[in-house]
C-alpha cells in the first residue's frame, strides 16, 4: 500500500492496558506475527515484565517500535508521548516510515485517562491520529484481588471499550463469572471476551470504534436495574444485595423520555466537569433536545466532553436520552437531580 494512498486518512491508535502480568506484551506479540493487512507502530514503555524484541518485527510491514523513557505512559510524561505521535507523523509524512495504525501499550500501573486527553488537547495529534479504543485485559487468576488492591487497575476497567479476560484456564466456571460481574457493574459499557491470545480474534481489538460517536453507542446496561424500580442504579449503596465489593470505580446511568433544556444541561454539565472532572472516567450518551428533531452524540473523557449531531429522531420512535457514567466515588445524587432539573417543561 502507497503512503500517499492513505495520508488523507485519519491514522487509528488502539490503547492496550492492563495490570503488570495481564498479557499485553503477550497480546502485542500476537498482533504483530498475526496477518491484518496493516502496518504497524508502537508505542511502548521500558518499565514492566519485558519489552518487544527486535526480532518479533514483521520486516514486510516495517512496523516502528518507539520506547518511552521514565517508566509510564501518564501526566508525567505525556509530553512524550505527544512528541513521539507528532515525530512518527512527520517520518511517515516524509516518506521513512510507512504505517497505517498506532498501539500505545501502557505499563501495568498506568492511567489511561491523560493518555486519553492527548487526542483531544493537541490540534496536530487530534487533526492527524484518531483514537480508536481502549482495550484492557484483566488476568483471571490474579484479577479480583488485583482490583481490590490496586486502584490503577479499577481506572483502566473503567477507561475501558473492550475487556479481554485471559487465563481463563486457570480458574473454574465460578470464579470466572463472579469477575465478569464485577466487571460488568464497573464498567457496563464494555463488551467482555475471554481471550486466549495463541487464538485471538483481531477484530475484538482492532477498527472498535469506541471513540466514534457515529458509531452505535453501548450504553444499555439494562442489569444494572433489575433489582432496583429506579433507572438508575449506585454500584456503592449499601443497599445493593449483590455488591460482594466497593469498589473506587462504579457506574450510573440517567434515562429520560423528557426533553433536555440546552442552555441548563450546558451549565449543568460545565460546573459538574469542573468539580468532579478529576474522577470522571468516561462518560457517554445519546441526548434527546428540547426543538431539535435529531438525536445528540455525547461523550467526554475527565474534564473534555463535546457533542455532535446524530441521526434524526424516526416518526415512529419514543425520543430519549440515555446517559452513562463511569467514575470514582462520583456523587450520583448530585448527578441525577442535577439532570433531573435540566429538563424541558
Amino acid at each position: 500500500m502507497n503512503d500517499s494512498h492513505i495520508s488523507n486518512e485519519m491514522v487509528p491508535v488502539t490503547i492496550l492496558t492492563g495490570f503488570l502480568g495481564s498479557g499485553k506484551t503477550t497480546l502485542l506479540r500476537k498482533i504483530l506475527t498475526e496477518f491484518h493487512g496493516s502496518r504497524l507502530a508502537i508505542i511502548e514503555n521500558e518499565y514492566g515484565s519485558e519489552n518487544i524484541d527486535s526480532d518479533l518485527l514483521i520486516e514486510e510491514y516495517k512496523e516502528e517500535i518507539v520506547e518511552l523513557s521514565n517508566g509510564c505512559v501518564c501526566c508525567t510524561i505525556r509530553g512524550d508521548l505527544m512528541r513521539s505521535l507528532l515525530n512518527l507523523r512527520e517520518k511517515r509524512k516524509i516518506g521513512k516510515l510507512f504505517f497505517d495504525r498506532v498501539i500505545i501499550e501502557t505499563t501495568g500501573i498506568a492511567n489511561p485517562g491523560p493518555i486519553c486527553q492527548t487526542f483531544f488537547i493537541d490540534d496536530k495529534i487530534s487533526e492527524y491520529y484518531r483514537l480508536d479504543a481502549i482495550i484492557t485485559i484483566v488476568d483471571a487468576k490474579h484479577g479480583m484481588n488485583t482490583l481490590s488492591e490496586e486502584q490503577e487497575s479499577q481506572k483502566q476497567v473503567g477507561f475501558a471499550d473492550r475487556i479481554l479476560i485471559s487465563k481463563k484456564d486457570l480458574v473454574d466456571e465460578h470464579e470466572y463469572e463472579s469477575l465478569v460481574s464485577r466487571l460488568k457493574k464497573m464498567n457496563p459499557r464494555a463488551p467482555i471476551f475471554s481471550v486466549n491470545f495463541g487464538k485471538t480474534d483481531l477484530s475484538l481489538i482492532l477498527d472498535v470504534e469506541g471513540f466514534n460517536l457515529n458509531a452505535i453507542l453501548d450504553i444499555d446496561p439494562d442489569f444494572l436495574i433489575e433489582n432496583s424500580e429506579n433507572s438508575t442504579c449506585d454500584f456503592h449503596s449499601d443497599n445493593h444485595e449483590n455488591c460482594a465489593h466497593k469498589d473506587d470505580i462504579g457506574t450510573f446511568v440517567f434515562r429520560s423520555y423528557k426533553p433536555f433544556d440546552s442552555n441548563l444541561l450546558e451549565e449543568f454539565l460545565t460546573k459538574i466537569v469542573k468539580i468532579y472532572g478529576p474522577d470522571l472516567l468516561r462518560y457517554k450518551g445519546i441526548l434527546y433536545m428540547n426543538g431539535i428533531n435529531y438525536r445528540m452524540l455525547f461523550q467526554g473523557v475527565h474534564m473534555m466532553m463535546g457533542a455532535e449531531q446524530g441521526k434524526q429522531w424516526l416518526l415512529s420512535e419514543n425520543p430519549y436520552t440515555k446517559m452513562v457514567f463511569i467514575g470514582r466515588r462520583l456523587p450520583t445524587d448530585i448527578f441525577l437531580n442535577g439532570l433531573e432539573k435540566c429538563l424541558a417543561l
